[in-house]
């Protein structure tokens, strides 16, 4: 499978109009040619190239692409993220990383294999006393127990501890540059994974539920309320497609990254020069809604 993204090429670490007001004499009224030079040069910086991205099986050598990828979701929270990355290698059966499809013979031989993006469900009932596995569910029952009302964390930890209805964790992580199209086939393909794994009785083959934690943002100028209840439509998801999980979803609450985040997702993260402030958002989702929400990811990215 293969979707297109735009990727923006960048220069030579240098500004062309810093670097001209540095070289420039002020006394010297400049020469035309070479101003043309400069406008050509930061046209060229803007251009925008074609990329084509492909989904790969798993294996050892995506190692560091998919802890990278986990930790920009978990940050600082006490998930054991090599663990974590190794589960999700090893059950290679179901999930997908998103690679490059053809990578410029002028590039690193690590190009190659870059790790864009990933797609997993791990069956969280199955692996119950794995310890990245207990980590994540603490943290989500941790955050819900300080961000929501008690009787969702009380629902919430009874669907946790049901063995008869599992509950997957399902991942699905990228660069912010991959575009959202590459989402339907992905979600489709590991649908398709799953239900070959409940076929053939391999692990995380029959959930339940399946339970996301995205990233999503907010206007730092909006005061956020503390025990549920906040409009969705105050929050943003960096993956866009994840909105139709949210929809479908049957419990849900949000909870702030703030303190966790680097500067670059602190105060300074932007979209059209308005400060965002990072959160994460719980999506508890019955596995019976997965066709409904494929539905609507078709109908949203092939407009």
């Amino acid at each position: 499978m293969a979707s297109s993204a735009k990727k923006r090429a960048v220069g030579l670490g240098e500004n062309p109009e810093e670097s001209e007001s540095s070289d420039k004499n002020p006394e010297d009224d400049g020469d035309s040619e070479e101003e043309e030079e400069d406008s050509d040069a930061s046209e060229e910086i803007n251009e925008e190239v074609t990329v084509d991205f492909e989904a790969h099986t798993m294996s050892n050598n995506d190692f560091n692409g998919i802890k990278k990828l986990l930790q920009q979701l978990f940050l600082k929270a006490h998930v054991n993220t090599s663990e974590l990355t190794d589960m999700i290698i090893q059950q290679n059966h179901i999930g997908s990383v998103i690679r490059q499809a053809e990578v410029p013979e002028d590039s690193d031989d690590e190009d190659a294999d870059e790790v864009f993006g990933f797609i997993s469900m791990l069956n969280l009932t199955e692996r119950k006393g794995v310890q990245c596995v207990e980590e994540v569910k603490e943290l989500i029952l941790e955050q819900c127990e300080k961000n929501a009302p008690h009787a969702l964390t009380e629902q919430l930890e009874k669907i946790f501890n049901d063995t008869n209805k599992p509950v997957g964790l399902l991942l699905s992580e990228r660069f912010i540059n991959v575009p959202p199209q590459i989402a339907l086939p992905l979600h489709k393909q590991l649908q398709e994974e799953i239900a070959d794994a409940q076929r053939t009785n391999k692990p995380s083959g029959r959930c339940h539920y399946c339970v996301m934690i995205s990233k999503t943002c907010k206007e730092a100028s909006k005061n956020i309320q503390s025990r549920g209840g906040v409009p969705k439509e105050d929050y943003m998801f960096v993956n866009a497609e994840e909105e139709f999980f949210y929809e479908e979803a049957l419990l849900k609450f949000h909870y702030s990254v703030q303190e966790e985040a680097d500067s670059c997702l602190s105060g300074r993260w932007s979209f059209d020069d308005v400060p965002m402030k990072p959160f994460r958002t719980v999506m508890l989702i019955p596995a019976d809604r997965m066709p409904a929400i494929m539905d609507k990811l078709k109908e949203y990215l092939t407009v």
